[in-house]
């Protein structure tokens, strides 16, 4: 039963944040999806979302119901982000948050598999261990947070033609101890054209929304991006 799984204490790698991209053959980069970061915590064919201060997502029943017969693993906590996609496979933020678009779940990192803790292996042995047991961009929910090795600059170039967040820059040998020195940074699309009125549609969602309440990190992070 999922309410026997001893639930890991979520402590999400925090995002450094740098302003101009970086090529470097000992880093690794992804695509900064837009949504809300979370965590899956899934084990017998069920599945817990929760945010990053450990609250409860309740609003995605289809999303949490799809996740764990995609996953080709019994019982697994995988970090990453809730995203709404578009036709196209960009992210469309208004659509996440008023629910008008199916939610989809890209999972960027395994923290536990099927009774394997894997935080302090290197982060590109817990993406080939990730790879294993998403379904690449093929599931219907569930998808694989692809990277490419070294060039950081040439996809910051393609997230800001494709009018993207940005991107995430991740030490390739690092573990996931959020309690050192962060070793991943985001470095942001300043014209990134969805940050408009981002803070005005977080208040007005929050006063009337009682899952919001689960979502105030993300309100933080987001009015933090602002500046």
């Amino acid at each position: 039963m999922l309410e026997s799984m001893p639930l890991l204490p979520f402590q999400p790698v925090p995002l450094g944040r740098i302003r101009e991209p970086f090529s470097d053959p000992d880093w690794s980069f992804e695509v900064k999806w837009d949504g809300f970061r979370g965590v899956a915590h899934v084990e017998g064919g069920r599945c817990r979302l929760t945010s990053r201060n450990g609250n409860e997502f309740k609003s995605f029943p289809a999303l949490t119901a799809s996740l764990p017969a995609e996953l080709y693993a019994r019982l697994a906590v995988l970090d990453g982000e809730i995203v709404a996609l578009d036709r196209h496979g960009k992210t469309q933020f208004k659509d996440l948050l008023f629910r008008r678009g199916e939610p989809r779940f890209y999972a960027f990192d395994p923290l536990w598999l099927d009774g394997e803790d894997l935080r302090n292996l290197p982060l590109i042995e817990r993406k080939l261990r990730l790879r294993s047991v998403v379904p690449g961009n093929h599931g219907e929910r569930l998808l694989f947070c692809d990277h490419i090795d070294g060039n950081g600059e040439g996809l910051f170039r393609l997230a800001c033609e494709h009018d993207l967040e940005g991107i995430v820059a991740k030490w390739k040998s690092g573990s996931y101890l959020p309690d050192r020195e962060t070793t991943w940074l985001k470095i942001r699309n300043r014209n990134y054209s969805q940050w408009l009125g981002r803070e005005e549609l977080f208040e007005r969602k929050r006063g009337g929304d009682p899952d919001f309440r689960g979502w105030d990190g993300c309100v933080r992070a987001c009015a933090a991006a602002q500046i």
